[in-house]
């Protein structure tokens, strides 16, 4: 996280694992139910995650090339 392309590849991750996290009926209402604090963080990000679900996947895709091959 000391560098711009990890801080970009830990908000991917953290994005695609809330929205994952807000599709398990079971978590979503034991983690995502609360919009304070870092679970709120956490509920947040799940939103943009389901909501922007193309535009992460092709982020998410575009950081995995750029990670394997351009570092």
């Amino acid at each position: 996280v000391y560098s711009l392309d990890g801080l970009l590849v830990f908000g991917l991750l953290l994005v695609c694992t809330c929205a994952y996290l807000r599709k398990v009926p079971r978590l979503r209402t034991w983690l995502l139910s609360e919009r304070r604090g870092i679970w709120g963080v956490c509920h947040k990000a799940a939103v943009i995650g389901t909501r922007l679900h193309v535009a992460v996947s092709m982020s998410c895709l575009l950081m995995a090339f750029y990670v394997l091959v351009g570092k």
